[in-house]
């Protein structure tokens, strides 16, 4: 009997014995796991995903749409404000304007000359501005340079080597007579087009806003 009631006793107090704090935090923490598990799974994570993705992509294209818009607008400004522009030129070549022009070293006559330029895709030398002028004559220092102005006789008008007829030369200084016009710094006149000297050669190219002038790119 006594041992049948110890038994007794003791399954009583199983039944009634709370449960331990140990316990509880564990049941507490899995229920936390649960429901980080049915968030992560939830119906709504694939849609956030997807916005995100959304906004990401819009922000993207409005960078890309704003570079070209500026890019754009700072090429017309450039246009529009009367901001220089200057030509890329290959090597042995100067930029200016929109041209790149060669000084050549050796001396040959104008016919001569000339056939060099066009070997080279280019003209003996065409000035379009006060501003090109100033520049050629520049470059060619004392040295006297033949430039793509040229008449059959003295009969016949100046034309460019183009062929445009050209109604505004001031020869300043020597000559006069000839079929061949040449330029140094400090004036530009007319001779036999038989005589060697230098020679300019001169021919567009593309332009860019850079520096004042580029001297001799690769």
């Amino acid at each position: 009997m006594g041992a049948a009631k110890t038994e007794e006793t003791s399954i009583g107090m199983l039944k009634t014995e709370p449960a331990t704090p140990d316990c509880l935090q564990k049941i507490d923490m899995g229920k936390k796991l649960q429901g980080k598990c049915l968030r992560i799974v939830s119906p709504e994570s694939p849609a956030k995903l997807y916005c995100c993705y959304a906004v990401i992509t819009v922000l993207t294209v409005a960078v890309i749409v704003l570079s070209v818009a500026l890019s754009v607008r700072r090429n017309n400004w450039a246009v529009e404000s009367g901001e220089p522009c200057y030509a890329t030129c290959r090597s042995g070549w100067i930029g200016f304007g929109s041209k790149c022009f060669y000084f050549s070293e050796d001396m040959r006559n104008w016919t001569f000359s000339q056939t060099f330029c066009m070997a080279l895709e280019a003209h003996l030398a065409l000035y379009d501005s006060q501003e090109e002028l100033n520049f050629l004559k520049r470059y060619t220092g004392a040295s006297d340079h033949w430039i793509g102005l040229h008449r059959d006789s003295s009969e016949h008008p100046w034309r460019w080597t183009d062929n445009p007829e050209y109604n505004n030369l001031i020869l300043s200084g020597g000559g006069g007579g000839g079929e061949g016009i040449y330029l140094n710094d400090s004036r530009i006149s007319s001779s036999k087009d038989n005589i060697p000297r230098k020679w300019i050669c001169s021919k567009s190219n593309s332009c860019t806003s850079q520096c004042p002038e580029i001297l001799n790119p690769g």
